[in-house]
């Protein structure tokens, strides 16, 4: 890719053959002296480095606008992000992050360095790592009326009483497993936590989705310990598999431990 075809601020026809400005679009920021070229993977085009010192920042010429959140759009980001991070410790910037012009992005570095760099001596050398669980609700409730002789006996009470008595216990029954649920879901995430956490640098809990997520939550790990940590998850799986379902993600870059937000403000 020449200069010319990476300047600042150029123009091409937009809809309607109106022009549109051309900006840089920032993936992420990485530790490294090297030019990286990593061909048309990016949003708008090939993504490659605008540098300053040893810091470089990702970037693609792409169209200053609001970038919508598509599924192609979001997969480019992160296929951009997760090249880069195979061999350099990466800083992910935030989806939609886009400056004006080469300069601009040459300033963010000059900047905002001495920040980079610290976040970076933070999460050299480490990966994020997602883990959500989902539970079979059904047999939660099975388990709870095998072991609480409460539920066992109030539910045994309902069924063998006659109709029109049974409003009341059935309100108590409903409340007692409702209860006995939130419990048992906290010693699961408990539990989850007291053999993943020791394996991590940090955790970060996300939202639940649904009526049967119980866990969501992404953990820093050190490269070393990955395998470890592979094998940690594997053996909760096994464990829990009668009851828990696991999704296991990564490694991503540390989206959830980087708190970089820049936003097309920037581009104006």
């Amino acid at each position: 890719m020449t200069d010319d075809q990476r300047g600042a601020g150029t123009r091409d026809e937009g809809s309607g053959g109106e022009p549109a400005v051309t900006g840089k679009y920032v993936y992420c920021i990485a530790e490294t002296t090297e030019a990286l070229d990593l061909g048309p993977i990016g949003i708008g085009g090939p993504a490659y480095t605008l540098h300053y010192r040893g810091l470089a920042a990702v970037v693609s010429d792409a169209p200053i606008e609001q970038h919508d959140p598509t599924r192609e759009n979001l997969l480019a980001h992160e296929l951009v992000n997760e090249r880069v991070m195979r061999d350099h410790t990466v800083i992910p910037m935030s989806f939609g992050t886009i400056f004006r012009s080469e300069e601009d992005v040459i300033d963010l570095l000059r900047s905002t360095g001495t920040a980079f760099s610290d976040v970076l001596d933070t999460i050299r050398g480490k990966v994020e790592l997602g883990l959500k669980a989902v539970w079979d609700r059904d047999r939660a409730v099975a388990e709870l009326e095998e072991q609480n002789t409460t539920i066992r006996d109030l539910k045994t009470e309902i069924t063998s009483a006659s109709t029109g008595s049974t409003y009341s216990a059935r309100m108590q029954l409903g409340r007692l497993i409702e209860s006995a649920l939130e419990t048992r879901a906290r010693e699961l995430v408990a539990g989850i936590h007291a053999v993943l956490d020791p394996l991590s640098v940090a955790t970060r809990s996300n939202k639940l989705v649904g009526d049967n997520m119980i866990f969501s939550a992404a953990f820093l790990v050190g490269r070393a310990r990955e395998g470890e940590f592979d094998a940690a998850v594997e053996a909760l799986s096994d464990r829990y598999r009668d009851l828990l379902t696991f999704k296991y993600t990564g490694p991503w870059p540390p989206y959830n431990f980087v708190n970089i937000k820049l936003t097309l403000e920037r581009a104006r």
